[in-house]
């Protein structure tokens, strides 16, 4: 065994997940070529810092304790092709946007994290993809394989994890810029939010927006130290679902000797991948950053509870938040028994709701898509729950973009079945675009401040 402790660390990885299962990883065809890529990776600078995380894990404490409010956006899969400096921009904006609108609604911080800098792989349901006649690999993500519907595109690739690497790094600079340049002025942003409730379809938020303008004045009028308002905490976060990538850009911290998944701030583990026993549960087990899981409505509680045990022992707040995906028909029957196992057992987790994945369906046209209405359902429905069991409700976790595409249906600008076609973009599931995103926080808003009934 190699004398490097990252060396050991990585070895270690790598040994335990090989007794275990893992599931949703892709057939590598060049295992030399994997080798070459994983050693390339291991040999890179870290993308975020141990103290980030730790500061993030105090962040998703307070939330758990409902001291502040987690806002996770970004898109449902990046690509290699997405990454400009545009399209980081105005994904940065909208997070900005509706945080600034959930902070004035929750009277709380609003911890802001991006689904970005690492969500280039996605679980399939199944490993190969017909059309007509022709099967193929399935697209797991640019960090894989390619989109196009081409023999030699769909053949998994390890050199992307590199690529993906080096994405990752860029769109982090980008943000870190963004986020300490003055891009993120409290007051460039609610005029942003101006501009966006000033249009008829949006009238019926003016109110809150005038309401969030005149606190602005309020506090200039205090000599609020605007200049501190500036800058604003970002975090990353992605699926851990792609252990060759995950693994050799795990650290050991030189503080304090534990280790820790440099390649984003805060990790999840989705509904394919949460198998007590399984090798992606045994990773985040052995990791230091605050982590997630994600539950649907059939989530057993025994598993949960297990799961606990395994991801947190210590009970420690900030460690643990879990990201509840149940549609909007089915939240208030599934949720509550949930969170009364859990508040049980001991355990103090951050809840945060993802509304989007239990809310999705095929068009008439042959999309898949999801309807404003119901994630916005669904968001009642989890107020209502935490509301009536006397728990906190966290945070919210949805797949956005910053550009007007039409992938979901409904909201204020009404975007219709027959619309979908005229810019759906998603290589994988719907996202709401930015006006539906920034509707989105209003209606959220009204629900945390009272003014509208959860």
């Amino acid at each position: 065994m190699s004398t490097n402790p990252n060396a050991q660390l990585h070895e270690q990885l790598d040994s335990a997940a090989a007794s275990r299962t893992a599931g949703q990883q892709p057939t590598w065809p060049d295992p030399q070529a994997l080798r070459a890529a994983v050693a390339e990776l291991a040999a890179y600078p870290p993308l975020v810092f141990a103290g980030e995380c730790d500061v993030m894990r105090e962040r998703m404490a307070a939330a758990a304790r409902g001291e502040a409010f987690v806002l996770m956006g970004g898109d449902c899969a990046e690509t290699f092709a997405g990454a400009t400096a545009n399209n980081i921009r105005d994904r940065i904006k909208t997070v900005l946007q509706m945080a600034a609108v959930l902070t004035y609604g929750a009277s709380v911080p609003v911890v802001k994290v991006g689904r970005m800098a690492g969500q280039y792989a996605k679980p399939r349901s199944a490993d190969t993809e017909t059309r007509s006649g022709q099967t193929l690999p399935a697209y797991r993500g640019d960090m894989v394989n390619d989109f196009a519907f081409e023999p030699s595109a769909r053949v998994p690739d390890p050199q992307r994890l590199v690529t993906a690497y080096h994405r990752a790094s860029a769109t982090l600079n980008l943000v870190r810029a963004f986020t300490t340049g003055g891009f993120a002025d409290l007051r460039h942003v609610h005029d942003w939010n101006k501009g966006f409730v000033e249009s008829a379809a949006n009238s019926r938020y003016e109110r809150l927006a005038h309401d969030i303008g005149k606190a602005m004045k309020f506090m200039a009028a205090c000599g609020a130290d605007f200049e501190a308002m500036r800058t604003t905490e970002f975090f990353a976060a992605h699926e851990a679902l792609l252990l060759d990538y995950e693994h050799p850009l795990t650290r050991i911290d030189s503080r304090t000797g534990l280790a820790y998944d440099t390649s984003a701030h805060f990790i999840w583990l989705g509904e394919r991948t949460r198998e007590l026993d399984g090798a992606h549960v045994d990773f985040l087990a052995r990791v230091r950053n605050p982590i997630g899981v994600k539950l649907s409505a059939k989530a057993d509680p025994d598993d949960v509870l297990r799961l606990i045990e395994r991801l947190d022992p210590d009970r420690e707040p900030g460690r643990l938040t879990l990201i509840t995906r149940m549609g909007a028909g089915r939240v208030s029957d599934a949720l509550p028994g949930l969170i009364e196992r859990v508040r049980d057992a001991g355990a103090t987790v951050t809840w945060i709701c993802d509304p989007m994945h239990g809310n999705t369906f095929e068009s008439t046209g042959g999309y898949k898509t999801r309807n404003f209405d119901d994630i916005v359902e669904e968001v009642r429905g989890f107020f209502q729950v935490h509301r009536d069991l006397g728990t906190v409700p966290g945070g919210l976790h949805v797949e956005l973009t910053g550009n007007d595409v039409t992938e979901c249906i409904g909201g204020s600008t009404k975007i219709l079945d027959a619309d979908l076609e005229k810019r759906y973009e998603t290589v994988c599931d719907p996202r709401l675009n930015h006006r539906q995103s920034l509707e989105l926080a209003f209606l959220v808003a009204e629900m945390l401040s009272g003014d509208v009934p959860a």
